[in-house]
């Protein structure tokens, strides 16, 4: 007994339509930078990966149209694009908000309040991961590591680091994004639109004013290895938990530069905890 297509629950409508064109002149824009960005590498195929991000600054999200485009640039098939595109986390397959807002909920940052940062937003703003709010603003979606684990929990706005943060904190930053007021990352560059970040991904220059100078993102807290490393030494230091200090003495309140991460303040150890001293309990063997 044979079971028909229709039982098996497999469409055999007609085909998916070649994807549409590119009006002619961003098409010989988009051309333009692309001929600039493949001049770049010895084998073609290689601009791949900018390419997409060039056709993702100029939509905001990589389209049947912008893979064809760079099938068309690299003489590729469109199924060597799109198996690329669809590999790759940071190329978005549909419409997108002006902010990506990534909540890190790996393992530090999750234990840290990632979770919790996650959920509360979501609430917040009504979307589930990677869903955009209705005015087109946010593109809330959970993320791997940040790379910023001395910071943790750590939220990205397009790419840029917000570190330390707290469900409230978060909250507030989307708001502000929502509502146009100026925000500020924790360190680097200034924020700019996710297309504006897709263009300077691509490889080209991003101009605003001071930008490249505050590019610079590592944190006090993510060099102090480094220093050691060096050799160099700095006094010794307690930093208490937020509110809190020793007895009779005010609490460590740090100023702006100095910016410690969230992992700066003492914790019960075996060093520390009397009912649990250091050092084995019994000699090797025993």
């Amino acid at each position: 007994m044979t079971t028909s297509s229709s039982e098996q629950g497999v469409s055999l409508g007609m085909p998916q339509l070649p994807a549409p064109a590119y009006p002619d002149d961003v098409r010989t824009r988009l051309e333009t930078d692309a001929k600039e960005i493949i001049s770049r590498y010895p084998g073609s195929r290689s601009a791949l990966l900018p390419l997409l991000h060039l056709v993702q600054s100029e939509e905001g999200h990589v389209t049947r149209t912008g893979m064809q485009f760079c099938a068309d640039m690299l003489g590729l098939t469109t199924a060597e694009v799109t198996a690329v595109a669809t590999f790759y986390t940071m190329y978005r397959r549909k419409p997108s908000g002006d902010y990506q807002v990534g909540v890190c909920t790996n393992t530090l940052c999750a234990v840290m309040g990632g979770d919790a940062i996650f959920e509360s937003l979501q609430e917040h703003l009504g979307v589930g991961n990677n869903g955009t709010t209705d005015d087109g603003k946010v593109t809330l979606e959970h993320i791997e590591c940040n790379a910023a684990c001395d910071f943790a929990p750590v939220v990205m706005v397009n790419w840029e680091f917000f570190d330390n943060q707290t469900p409230d904190t978060a909250k507030q930053l989307v708001d502000d994004l929502r509502a146009g007021a100026e925000v500020s990352p924790t360190r680097g560059a200034p924020l700019c639109t996710f297309k504006e970040t897709a263009r300077i991904l691509a490889g080209f220059p991003d101009e605003r004013a001071g930008a490249v100078e505050a590019g610079g993102s590592a944190g006090p807290a993510s060099l102090i290895g480094l220093r050691l490393a060096k050799g160099e030494t700095e006094p010794a230091r307690v930093v208490h938990p937020r509110g809190e200090g020793i007895e009779g003495e005010p609490a460590h309140d740090p100023s702006p530069t100095e910016h410690l991460s969230s992992h700066d303040a003492p914790q019960d150890t075996s060093a520390s905890d009397p009912q649990h001293p250091a050092g084995p309990t019994a000699e090797e063997g025993e």
